[in-house]
């Protein structure tokens, strides 16, 4: 029999967060968090929304699932009200969770596009290597759980924390007007 062999190159990177992981076993939760994205609400605002797209859940039921998302960073306190002698919490969501697949017929458009912007990432890639080095080796140590793992790639997810948050300030910084140039 002769021999196989293929070429083949990395060309992307998944990143799972433990956390995010585990909070969104549930799929309910996923829902939630995209509400959340778009608005703050309250549970009971919540649990109408949820109601109106057809799924029956008690505002309990609902508070736990929030306050998941609470505890593992994907939802914040937004704002608090007083109401009637009580607190309303407003929940916000820190964080979209994409699950997506790009349609194979579109695959080389986005590889042309990542080729295009490819120098400009080596470049910032790089200089944050340059200028945080350090930094990021030591916040890499500390994610080492033990001698054996140092293998792993946490640089490589350091720097991807890093431009995934910038890109989030990016997209989400109010666009400045020609009056406000003025």
């Amino acid at each position: 029999m002769g021999e196989f062999t293929v070429d083949v190159q990395l060309t992307d990177i998944a990143v799972r967060d433990t956390n995010v992981s585990t909070a969104l076993e549930e799929p309910f939760r996923a829902m939630i968090l995209d509400m959340l994205a778009d608005s703050a609400m309250t549970v009971g605002e919540i649990h109408e929304e949820l109601e109106r797209r057809g799924f029956e859940r008690t505002e309990n039921t609902i508070r736990h699932h929030v306050n998941e998302l609470r505890d593992v960073g994907l939802v914040d306190i937004a704002r608090l009200e007083e109401r009637r002698g009580a607190t309303a919490k407003y929940y916000r969501a820190n964080t979209i969770v994409l699950s997506y697949a790009v349609p194979e017929a579109h695959d080389a458009a986005i590889d042309a596009m990542a080729a295009n912007v490819e120098p400009q990432v080596a470049d910032v890639v790089s200089h944050l290597q340059s200028e945080f080095g350090d930094e990021l080796a030591d916040i890499a140590s500390e994610m080492s759980p033990c001698e054996h793992c140092q293998t792993q790639k946490y640089e490589t997810y350091l720097l991807l924390t890093v431009l995934r948050r910038a890109f989030v300030r990016a997209r989400t910084r109010p666009e400045k007007t020609d009056d406000a140039a003025e």
